[in-house]
């Protein structure tokens, strides 16, 4: 950073990121941030998910946040989605290649990718 305008530029860009983590939206995403969750990768799957869904333009529609332990450890990283009205979908062992298929078919499309459901998991 060299200039006042690239740091303005800067605080655009991650002004942007926490209003996408604090709205109001019909949908929420919660990606688990506790000790086992980031050392499991959990940070750069929350990252994912702000980027995903800003790029799908989903932004007035979803909501991304962090919570601490989900308890459910071996299962790291773990991402729950609430949708008003339907029962709670709960992603795991999540990476950013997992996350943009999540977002382009569940958030946009509205089908649970069920082969990265804790239910898929534990069959």
């Amino acid at each position: 950073m060299k200039t006042l305008a690239e740091l303005a530029a800067i605080k655009a860009r991650m002004q942007n990121n926490v209003a996408l983590r604090d709205g109001e939206a019909g949908i929420r995403v919660v990606v688990g941030m506790a000790t086992c969750g980031i050392a499991a990768g959990a940070r750069p799957v929350l990252t994912a998910f702000s980027a995903e869904v800003e790029k799908a333009g989903l932004n007035q529609k979803v909501t991304v946040t962090q919570t601490g332990c989900i308890g459910i450890c071996q299962y790291e990283p773990v991402a729950e989605i609430y949708e008003e009205g339907k029962e709670k979908v709960t992603y795991v062992k999540l990476d950013a290649d997992k996350v943009a298929e999540i977002v382009e078919k569940h958030l946009k499309g509205g089908n649970i990718v069920e082969e990265y459901t804790i239910g898929a998991i534990q069959k």
